[in-house]
Formats: structure tokens, sequence, C-alpha cells
């Protein structure tokens, strides 16, 4: 399975407009080889070099594994989990120091998860264990001026 973009490569930088510095929107992302037997997919992006521990920007499950891109500026179709802001939605990369890492990770699921909007990234990961079809994980990294 590959997650990309065509707006920044894989440890590449992350263009400033989809970051707090710009209009903050989502990037644009293409999804490929999703296993045959794929029941849904999980987006997650998070930040693991945030000073408070890892942040979460941005949670989406019960995808279409169907699902072949999720558009610039978008939410995909599925169920959005809760970031750390404690909303749901896309929340753009906005380091207080430094150059961060962003993990933009996809899984395919051999099933739906029964969980209600709004539902934390680890209460997606406890219900994900043992559904793991495959996982694509696409690294942006970001530095503010």
């Amino acid at each position: 399975m590959k997650l990309t973009s065509h707006v920044f490569v894989h440890n590449g930088n992350i263009p400033s407009e989809f970051t707090c510095d710009g209009s903050g929107l989502s990037p644009p992302l293409s999804i490929s080889d999703v296993p045959a037997n794929a029941k849904s997919l999980v987006l997650i992006c998070d930040d693991p070099d945030a000073p408070v521990g890892t942040w979460d920007h941005w949670v989406v499950f019960n995808i279409p594994a169907s699902a072949k891109e999720i558009p610039k500026g978008k939410e995909p179709n599925g169920v959005s989990g809760k970031n750390s802001w404690g909303r749901t939605g896309y929340g753009g990369p906005c380091p207080p120091s430094g150059t961060h890492r962003y993990f933009f990770k996809l899984y395919a699921l051999d099933t739906v998860l029964n969980l209600p909007q709004g539902s934390s990234k680890k209460q997606i990961e406890s219900a994900m264990q043992g559904h793991i079809l495959a996982k694509a994980e696409l690294v942006g990294l970001y530095k503010r001026k």
C-alpha cells in the first residue's frame, strides 16, 4: 500500500500553504495498492517532535477502502476522530521551534470500526489491533521561518 502527495515527497518539506503559516488546508494525498480484502482505511497524522509529546493533527477512520485520493483541503469520507486541539478535522503543522516531522499514516483494516465520531487516536489505535492488513507512511518536515 502507498500513500503519496504531489506537493511534498517522503521526508521532504511540507509547503507552508498547508501549515499555520499559510491557509492551513490539508495537503492532497493519493492512495494506491490497498489490499483487496480491506474493509476500511484509517488516516492519522501526528508529530512525535512536539514538546508536550506526540501531537495529533488529523484522525479519520472508516474511510472506504476504495478511496484513491483525498483532495487538498478536504476531509476524506469517513468518521472524524479528535485531534490534540480537541476538535475534529485537519490541523496544520505549527511547530514552536525547530524542524518537526509529520507522520501521515494510512492503515488498511479487515473491518469497520464501531466507534463514534470524535474518538481519540488512542481509542482508534486500540480498536485497530488485530485488524491491520497493511500500513503506509508519508513523512513531511516543517520548520517555521
